[in-house]
């Protein structure tokens, strides 16, 4: 299977993703740097999570060398030469596939520094460094990182380094781009005529006000973000533009977690730039606040909006603590579609709190509102992942359920009071699957997970399409 089409399936299909990354076509490469960046997977994005420490580290005069294990892979050599290595774990995801890079690093190169940055580090800790790992950063840690980089130049001294995550706000650099792969590899913005514009992914904000129970944020960085400045973000806007993006991608937690600097950035981008379109990510609660700002949004160039509503199930959503409920979800839908932009709902399909009648329901509003070209089938497969560290974890909520610490897939298991709706999940995403493997088209994957709950699902030719990137999203 060719490598893009693998990576839009990493859910699915993950121990054979890992195993062509890890062990699979060798990329050689001639550069013998003494510092490897190291990004496993960002969502199909170019791999912001090195852009600024690979700004930090030049202006120190500290060369490196960048490397996407999701687009190619690394010879032994390379790893050989390196006296440290930082590999970037912003995700679930790409902490698995760290973690096994992690095994052959230490096989390799035995002496060398190695460090894991980024929240899923911090979350799991105790397990990275079981792995050989020297350090584990999160939080607003590119300057730390850049300076224990240096510092390994003149110690020699080896000890395991876990501050807690930093949360000062930064002087932000323009992020370097010059070395990353170019975004032409990476995600595309498919439209409704089926042509691709070529993507670029930028951050306004990191960090996120909020306390989703569910989400890694919360717990390192305790209900706090940090705007990026303007001039930062459209210098690197800028450069995307000039290597030939058509499409901003905010990758902000929640672009509307400021909404004034949102709009400060877009409006300036807009005069800048009036051709480029862009999306973002944004709570149920923030767009019924702002829903006055949706219009204007879209006449600066908004194609679409991710919102995590998660379920439609007012107890599954107290639980997680979303802090809105299935009805402000439905009211949020109406408000964005009539300012003329797509919304594309992600959910946790099975939660520990989920009924039967519950799953149903999702599939009921997919088809009453003509959403299945705006939710991924894989939505309708996803299990709650307990991360450690997660608020989940100590959440009295999930006590009765939660179990053993799965030190493989990195999460505490736990099992549905209702055994069939385990079962369900299992063959949830068997469908997906092979949905996926077969080519399917959307509506006729719904077609076919509406039928395990006894749903009708009318799988139609001629769906609404709305613009999407080409990697479906998930953790």
């Amino acid at each position: 299977m060719h490598i893009r089409v693998l990576r839009r399936h990493l859910s699915i299909n993950w121990t054979f993703h890992t195993k062509l990354v890890i062990n699979g076509p060798v990329t050689l490469t001639t550069e013998a740097e003494k510092v490897l960046l190291v990004s496993c997977y960002e969502l199909g994005r170019q791999p912001l999570a090195l852009a600024t420490p690979l700004s930090l580290l030049e202006k120190r005069g500290i060369s490196s060398l960048p490397v996407d294990l999701s687009v190619g892979a690394v010879d032994d050599r390379t790893i050989e030469q390196a006296e440290v290595i930082a590999v970037a774990v912003p995700m679930h995801t790409a902490l698995r596939i760290g973690l096994l890079f992690a095994d052959r690093v230490r096989a390799v190169n035995p002496g060398c520094r190695l460090c894991f940055f980024g929240p899923y580090a911090t979350l799991n800790a105790e397990l990275v460094f079981r792995a050989g790992v020297d350090a584990v950063l999160s939080g607003e840690c590119d300057e730390a990182l850049a300076t224990w980089i240096a510092g390994t130049e003149t110690s020699s001294h080896r000890e395991r380094w876990a501050p807690p995550p930093f949360l000062s706000k930064m002087d932000y650099p323009v992020p370097s781009r010059d070395r990353l792969p170019g975004i032409e590899r990476y995600v595309h913005l498919e439209r409704e005529d089926d042509s691709h514009v070529t993507v670029g992914t930028v951050e306004a904000s990191r960090g996120c006000r909020h306390h989703c129970r569910h989400c890694p944020l919360p717990p390192i960085y305790q209900g706090r973000f940090f705007v990026v400045p303007p001039a930062t973000v459209l210098a690197d806007i800028r450069q995307l533009v000039n290597q030939g993006a058509r499409h901003i991608n905010f990758a902000d937690p929640d672009f509307l977690n400021g909404p004034g600097h949102a709009l400060e950035v877009v409006r300036a981008m807009h005069r800048e730039h009036p051709q480029l379109t862009f999306d973002f990510t944004a709570k149920v609660e923030h767009l019924l606040k702002r829903r006055y700002d949706l219009e204007e949004l879209k006449a600066l160039g908004c194609e679409f909006i991710v919102s995590a509503i998660e379920s439609l199930s007012d107890r599954v959503l107290d639980e997680l603590d979303k802090g809105h409920n299935a009805a402000d979800a439905r009211r949020a839908l109406h408000a964005v579609r009539n300012a003329g932009i797509a919304l594309k709902p992600t959910f946790v399909a099975f939660t520990p709190w989920t009924s039967l009648d519950d799953y149903r329901e999702l599939f009921r509003w997919i088809a009453d509102e003509g959403l299945e070209s705006d939710v991924e089938p894989i939505q309708m497969a996803l299990r709650l992942l307990v991360p450690p560290g997660s608020l989940l974890a100590e959440h009295p909520g999930l006590a009765p359920y939660l179990g053993e610490l799965d030190r493989v897939a990195l999460t505490y298991r736990w099992d549905h009071p209702d055994p069939r709706m385990d079962d369900l999940q299992k063959r949830a995403m068997q469908l997906v699957e092979l949905g996926a493997r077969e080519k399917w088209r959307s509506s006729a994957t719904f077609a076919q997970l509406a039928k395990l709950v006894s749903i009708r699902f009318e799988e139609s030719e001629s769906a609404r399409r709305t613009p999407r990137l080409t990697e479906a999203w998930f953790c």
